[in-house]
């Protein structure tokens, strides 16, 4: 990435302004999104429900603190990790060489999924998994997601208005799709891993239509909630290329209190031809060994029948080219998991018809 800019002041969106009945109001909220994930990639997202962090990092903290064999039965490869642990170094960025990030999560759907795409595509809708001795954890968690899904349905419908489409245009997409709320755990780096220069998460984007972060929290080697030991270390975004800056800005966002920082994904690229581009991030780690950070992101999924290809009103020749060909949003999901190592390759004979060896033993009959 090119040298960070703390002097980018980027755009804030007010849910109370893209409800608001003053016509004002909604179209200067409208902008800020067109500025944010039209430049940016990026808004700071203000006006939700979604409560503080310190409790849930802690629940989540007290889980990751157990033996790993206490964590095992929550290892769901057969789902491709899409539900309960994923343990450290499984998933990896796409562009760093296989490079897997030194992180632990859980994820969960704090929504219901269609029944029906839950027996198309079991493995990402598949059933939510919890320790029985946590009923704390299990409620916050899902309490915690929700609150960040309505968010971003709310956004969703001012992003659609800003871009002239109706106002349901990506609400309509969303409804029952296996959205996943993942607390995430980068683990403490040895001096000699700091020296060699690992990062917690490679640089990449995420596969989603929008991702939203009610930000990071750095635990001391102590295991204390406090502040980063350097100011160097957390989330960093690359913003789309900016005249001066063809490889884009790189960008830590740090927002205001109370705020989300809210990112485009790839889904939301493609439907809008590119129009909105998918925002590149990495997180970096203190130059201390010890240190650990936790943090949440919430990823708002199109609906795994729903097609992604560019919108009517983004359908130029090149956005069709650059897109193509069309896929099912669930199928885009299975070949990302792929390639990011949570699904085997050998996920992908599950493709198109499968029945030869009916054929053959018919044959073979003769």
């Amino acid at each position: 990435m090119s040298m960070a800019s703390d002097m980018i002041e980027l755009p804030t969106v007010d849910l109370a302004d893209l409800a608001s009945a003053e016509p004002e109001k909604r179209a200067g909220a409208h902008a800020a999104i067109l500025e944010g994930f039209g430049r940016y990639g990026l808004l700071y997202l203000r006006g939700h429900d979604v409560p503080s962090t310190h409790e849930l990092y802690d629940a989540f903290a007290r889980f990751t603190a157990r033996p790993e064999a206490d964590k095992q039965p929550f290892n769901r490869a057969d789902i491709w990790y899409q539900r309960g642990w994923t343990p450290p170094n499984t998933e990896r960025a796409v562009v760093a060489g296989g490079q897997p990030d030194f992180k632990e999560c859980w994820f969960s759907a704090p929504l219901p999924v269609d029944p029906e795409s839950a027996a198309e595509f079991p493995e990402v809708c598949s059933e939510n998994v919890w320790p029985s001795d946590a009923p704390r954890f299990e409620a916050m968690t899902m309490g915690f997601g929700s609150a960040l899904h309505r968010a971003g349905m709310a956004l969703l419908e001012g992003v659609a208005c800003a871009l002239s489409l109706d106002r349901d245009t990506f609400a309509t997409r969303c409804e029952g799709a296996p959205h996943v709320f993942r607390l995430l755990k980068y683990l403490p780096l040895t001096a000699a891993q700091i020296s060699a220069g690992v990062l917690w998460g490679e640089e990449h984007t995420d596969f989603n239509l929008l991702t939203l972060l009610p930000g990071g929290q750095f635990f001391s080697p102590s295991g204390e909630q406090a502040a980063a030991p350097d100011a160097e270390s957390g989330l960093y975004l690359r913003t789309r290329p900016l005249p001066g800056h063809p490889r884009g800005l790189r960008v830590r966002p740090v927002a205001k209190p109370g705020s989300l920082v809210v990112q485009v994904g790839q889904e939301l690229e493609i439907l809008t031809g590119g129009r909105l581009l998918a925002t590149p991030h990495e997180v970096t780690a203190p130059k201390t060994p010890g240190w650990s950070r936790f943090s949440a992101a919430h990823f708002i999924h199109l609906h795994p029948r729903a097609v992604l290809s560019p919108l009517p009103a983004f359908r130029t020749r090149e956005a069709v080219r650059a897109y193509s060909p069309p896929t099912l949003a669930g199928t885009y999901s299975q070949k990302t998991l792929i390639d990011i190592g949570l699904a085997p390759a050998s996920s992908i004979d599950s493709l198109g018809y499968r029945h030869y060896d009916r054929l053959a033993e018919q044959r073979e009959g003769q």
